[in-house]
């Protein structure tokens, strides 16, 4: 049976030196001029590995969950722009010195639902999957699931397959004191402080360069089906 959505790819063996090299340029010249000169240099190098990536990703992903959308398209796919938002930042680089792209639930309209991630640069790359600053309906929902379902929740914390991955565990920065509406004796109390739930790996740009990163960055999504498993059942989305 075809898989719905699968755009498959051999073309995929890693990210060259010279993906990694052109961030390095751009750090050192984060300016219109120089980005408007280099910009073939930038579809070529950056933006069609990247779209390699997503392609080959997409049947690993569809075997993961059959949700999560794998889109190679420049606009609107899983690539995110290189442009940054400075409307409202005193840091005003207009671009972004790293790579990224996501993998969304089909549900989700936009990057806080969960779904998977990889950040591509020189000095770091990271990859995992998770809930990024949820709205509050769905954070409450979160929190109020890790109250109601205490023994699923201890098991994706305890889950031997996703720490072999995730050496972290569960990450998300915390509020200071326990939500509204939660008590501070409430078990997972530290947990459900958290504004944001998700795992995260980290590996090097030489890594990354390999034949088998994308296997290494599928195996490392796969580990976190218990805590993608978990949101999604809190936010009432399949999985």
């Amino acid at each position: 049976m075809p898989l719905r959505g699968m755009l498959v790819s051999t073309s995929f063996s890693g990210f060259e030196p010279s993906f990694f090299s052109f961030f390095t340029e751009l750090k050192a010249n984060n300016n219109k001029s120089w980005f408007s000169e280099h910009k073939v240099e930038y579809e070529r190098c950056v933006v069609e590995p990247i779209q390699a990536f997503i392609e080959a990703m997409s049947p690993r992903l569809y075997g993961i969950s059959p949700y999560f959308i794998a889109s190679p398209k420049k606009v609107g796919g899983s690539m995110f722009r290189i442009y940054r938002d400075v409307r409202f930042s005193k840091d005003k680089r207009p671009y972004k010195e790293h790579g990224a792209c996501q993998f969304r639930h089909e549900a989700g309209k936009d990057a806080h639902a969960p779904g998977f991630y990889l950040h591509l640069a020189p000095d770091e790359v990271l990859f995992g999957g998770g809930v990024w600053l949820p709205g509050s309906p769905q954070l409450l929902k979160i929190r109020e699931r890790i109250v109601a379902k205490p023994d699923e929740w201890t098991a994706v914390l305890e889950n031997t397959h996703l720490h072999k991955h995730f050496p972290d565990g569960v990450s998300g920065e915390p509020l200071t004191r326990p939500p509204r509406g939660f008590k501070a004796d409430q078990p997972h109390l530290e947990d459900i402080k958290r504004k944001s739930f998700y795992l995260m790996a980290r590996t090097s740009a030489k890594e990354a360069q390999s034949i088998e990163f994308i296997n290494e960055v599928a195996e490392a999504y796969g580990a976190s089906s218990p805590l993608m498993r978990f949101l999604c059942g809190a936010v009432d989305v399949s999985f």
